[in-house]
C-alpha cells in the first residue's frame, strides 16, 4: 500500500509538471517571436475586426498576432499628415482598386495609384496565412497566423522593406 500512495505521489507531480510544460506549437512561437524581436520586429495580440464579408449578417472578431515594423524614416510633419489604411483578407463591396479577395477597412482612396499598385503587388506576395496589412505613421502591421516556418518571418520582413523605404 505505501508504495501505491508513493507512485500516485510521484505520477500526480509528473502530470503537474507535464501540463505546465510548453506545447510544440508554443514553442515555435515562442521562438518565432524571439527572431521576431531580433530582426526589431515587434510582436503584439490584437483584435481585428473584420469588414461584413459577402453575405455574412455579423462582422468577424478575430484575435491575432500583429507583427508590427517599425518606420524610422518619416519627419514629424510627414506623420502628422499621415493617412493611415488598412486591408484584410475578406471579400468584400470595399475592395476598390485592390486584388481579389482583399478588401479596405480603413483609408479607401488614400493612396496614389502608384502607391496602389505597389500595395497590390505586396497583397499578391503574401502567404495565405496573412489576414492582414496596416500602415500607420508607427509602423507597418502584419496580422499573420504564424503558420509555416520561420522563412515565412523573413519574407513578411523582406516584403515589408520597400513599403517602409517609399512610405507606403
Amino acid at each position: 500500500m505505501k508504495w501505491f500512495i508513493i507512485s500516485l505521489v510521484v505520477a500526480s507531480l509528473i502530470g503537474s509538471v507535464m501540463w505546465v510544460m510548453p506545447s510544440p506549437r508554443q514553442r515555435y512561437q515562442a521562438n518565432l517571436r524571439l527572431k521576431a524581436r531580433q530582426l526589431g520586429i515587434q510582436v503584439q495580440m490584437a483584435r481585428v475586426s473584420l469588414p461584413r464579408a459577402l453575405g455574412e449578417m455579423e462582422p468577424e472578431v478575430r484575435t491575432i498576432p500583429a507583427y508590427r515594423i517599425a518606420r524610422t524614416n518619416l519627419e514629424r510633419g510627414e506623420r502628422d499628415n499621415w493617412s493611415g489604411w488598412e486591408v484584410l483578407r475578406v471579400d468584400t463591396l470595399d475592395h476598390l482598386g485592390l486584388i481579389e479577395n482583399w478588401s479596405w477597412s480603413k483609408g479607401q482612396g488614400t493612396l496614389q495609384p502608384e502607391a496602389l499598385e505597389r500595395l497590390n503587388s505586396l497583397l499578391e506576395q503574401l502567404p495565405d496565412d496573412v489576414l492582414g496589412v496596416e500602415s500607420t505613421p508607427l509602423s507597418l502591421t502584419f496580422y499573420w497566423d504564424e503558420r509555416g516556418d520561420e522563412t515565412r518571418l523573413d519574407l513578411l520582413y523582406r516584403l515589408a522593406q520597400p513599403m517602409l523605404e517609399q512610405k507606403i
